[in-house]
């Protein structure tokens, strides 16, 4: 008997010895922000005794009932390495600690978009040896409730091996900093491609709002297994009621073969990845099929198939042959069709397309669409049969509002920090106009939880992506998501990032990172670093109209209104009282723009760079930063009455 007891009381006393446990974020090669109160909290036993090392100061506090802790450091300036150690019932020591400038970066894709992607990733690694420049990634994560700590992630020296995973945004905005300052960069990446602002922003910024109050106030806390069950059954049934049959792999060898007779199956236009058309945001299995007819000159001629892109991986088949497969989601397809292959009349080509996360489909430039003859080339570009035979069942993080906040951010506060550089919208256009409600509620929401005040956050406007087409004349949801990112400069302590001029409208992805991040840190270095300079391309202020004509003024001339290489000004477009717009003449004078159109003889409003493709527009000032679009009018948008809900 005497046994168990000492047994018994053995484990009691080893069960009471709870290790104190730090979150993540705090784990070696950390940087701490410089020059404010540091923050530090972490878990141990109820009332348990916390003492707290770092540098030369000490700091002693007992756990509350629940086990929580935290304590805040007094602001340290920049240096380091330094030792920070907690001790309890068991000691850490997190080595490696800098003091410094601490920024998150956060946002959809672009943001994510990693270092090994650029064009030049090579000569970038060679450069890259900055070990005082950090990186956190946080783990991507869902979480129906908020959550005290991060699924996985861990802090990063800039160097040839870790460079490949940073954000380049983030990374060459760091850069910027650490050779203006010379002093530690922190960057906390916590990104997600294809994702909402809504997912981005907590349960109580939406009760608190008018606009959102009456939505979320239908959402109930929500359990993520439950999500994932509900969220499967109304994937299927959407696919099922759109291609009227089920998704199912049974029979998919016939699908490759010349005789299989695929009337049946819907279409889709491509390229365009299927996010954006009727199949909408699964991972999977998906064919697509193309009937063509030859002649039988061609059926004899060499041929090259010019597939575009695929995302991902794509098994290409012509008339039942296999002529080629690839697995990297941005390299063309380039496949020759071997001879006697091809016939007179005629036929099929096949492609097995797997989306394992992200966008899928096949997408790039029509023009890569085709079939390449000797002398000529057949168009692909149009409708194409599918059948979607798989669905890879996860849950999205736009199903419900506050997944990604949730699992994501609130684990990171109250963490020190300086500010938040953003980069997203891309996955809002749809709801452009509700997005001027949106994305503010997102910034006072993250201001209000790290309760560090108004602190910076700096955003990326949208670059040129012709998605749908869009223009003054049917109207442009990417340039009205531009115009709702605009007045957001209107809260206090934002700043805008315009990249008009570095887009491409055939990618929704642009590679030039580079300037993105520089353009970024000008304003920090403006705005946080007395640095004063230039760091705003023009922005519209006023017009005036006179005549056949509207003279325009403008706000961050710098030295002077410009266009590149003094060419002509293009992207400016005038209307009268019937809201039908034309092309117009426009032209510098006194820092002032005067646009007319012979078409116009009493003109009332202007527009620039009103359109999903904005490539063409030159407006900068000398310091060459480029104007942001704009709109003198305010006429009712597309997006106008598009609201965010719950599907259910």
């Amino acid at each position: 008997m005497k046994k168990h007891i000492v047994f018994i009381f053995l484990i009691i006393s080893a069960l009471s010895r709870a290790n104190v446990k730090m979150p993540l974020l705090f784990s070696d090669g950390m940087v701490l922000q410089r020059n404010k109160e540091i923050p530090v909290w972490g878990w141990a036993d109820a009332n348990e005794k916390v003492t707290i090392h770092f540098n030369k100061q000490t700091k002693t506090i007992l756990a509350d009932k629940n086990g929580k802790w935290m304590v805040k450091l007094a602001p340290e300036k920049a240096g380091g390495p330094f030792e920070l150690s907690i001790i309890g019932k068991n000691k850490i020591s997190i080595k490696d600690v800098l003091v410094g400038e601490v920024w998150i970066c956060s946002g959809q894709s672009n943001m994510e978009f990693q270092m090994y992607k650029l064009p030049d990733f090579e000569t970038q690694k060679n450069q890259a040896d900055y070990p005082m420049i950090r990186q956190f990634g946080v783990a991507q994560d869902l979480s129906g409730t908020p959550k005290e700590d991060l699924k996985a992630g861990k802090w990063a020296a800039s160097n040839k091996e870790n460079i490949r995973d940073f954000t380049a945004a983030g990374f060459f905005f760091a850069k910027k900093l650490y050779a203006e300052l010379k002093i530690p960069i922190g960057i906390i990446n916590t990104s997600w491609g294809g994702t909402n602002v809504e997912t981005w922003t907590s349960h109580q910024a939406f009760e608190k709002s008018d606009e959102f109050k009456t939505m979320i106030a239908e959402v109930p806390t929500v359990d993520m297994d439950e999500i994932f069950e509900n969220y499967k059954k109304s994937l299927l049934e959407n696919i099922r009621k759109i291609q009227g049959f089920d998704v199912t792999l049974a029979n998919e060898d016939q699908f490759k073969t010349f005789e299989f007779n695929d009337k049946n199956w819907p279409e889709i236009k491509v390229p365009s990845l299927w996010e954006n058309q009727q199949i909408g945001n699964i991972d999977g299995i998906v064919w697509m099929r193309k009937t063509i007819i030859l002649t039988a000159e061609q059926a004899k001629s060499e041929a090259i198939l010019h597939l575009a892109k695929v995302d991902d991986e794509d098994k290409t088949y012509v008339n039942g042959v296999e002529i080629g497969t690839n697995n990297l989601w941005d390299k063309k397809r380039i496949y020759k069709i071997p001879a006697n292959i091809l016939k007179e009349g005629r036929n099929v080509i096949a492609v097995r397309i797997t989306d394992y996360s992200g966008g899928g489909g096949i997408y790039g430039d029509p023009s890569d669409l085709k079939i390449e003859f000797k002398n000529h080339n057949l168009a692909l570009e149009g409708l194409w049969k599918f059948n979607v035979v798989q669905v890879k069942i996860s849950v999205s993080p736009n199903s419900y509002p506050s997944l990604l906040y949730n699992a994501m951010v609130n684990p990171l506060v109250p963490f020190a920090i300086q500010g938040v550089l953003w980069y997203q919208g891309e996955a809002n256009v749809w709801r452009a106009n509700q997005y001027k409600i949106a994305f503010p509620l997102l910034i006072q929401d993250w201001r209000t939880k790290f309760n560090q005040g108004n602190f910076p956050f700096y955003f990326v406007q949208l670059s040129t992506f012709d998605e749908f087409g869009g223009n003054s004349k049917k109207g442009s949801r990417w340039a009205e998501l531009r115009e709702a990112q605009f007045e957001t400069l209107k809260v206090p302590n934002t700043g805008m990032a315009v990249t008009t001029d570095i887009g491409n409208a055939k990618d929704i992805h642009p590679t030039n990172k580079q300037d993105v991040g520089l353009r970024l840190a000008a304003i920090a270095l403006n705005s946080v670093y007395g640095k004063k300079q230039i760091f705003s391309g023009p922005t519209y202020k006023s017009q005036k109209i006179k005549e056949n004509q509207i003279i325009l003024t403008f706000n961050n001339i710098g030295s002077g209104l410009s266009t590149p290489n003094n060419t002509t000004l293009k992207g400016f477009e005038i209307a009268g009282a019937d809201k039908v717009f034309y092309s117009a003449k426009a032209i510098i004078k006194d820092n002032k723009i005067i646009v007319s159109a012979d078409q116009v003889s009493n003109p009332v409003a202007v527009r620039y760079g009103w359109a999903d493709d904005d490539t063409e527009i030159n407006l900068f000032n000398k310091e060459k930063l480029p104007a942001s679009p704009f709109r003198t009018d305010n006429w009712e948008m597309i997006t106008a009455n598009e609201k965010y809900s719950i599907s259910k």
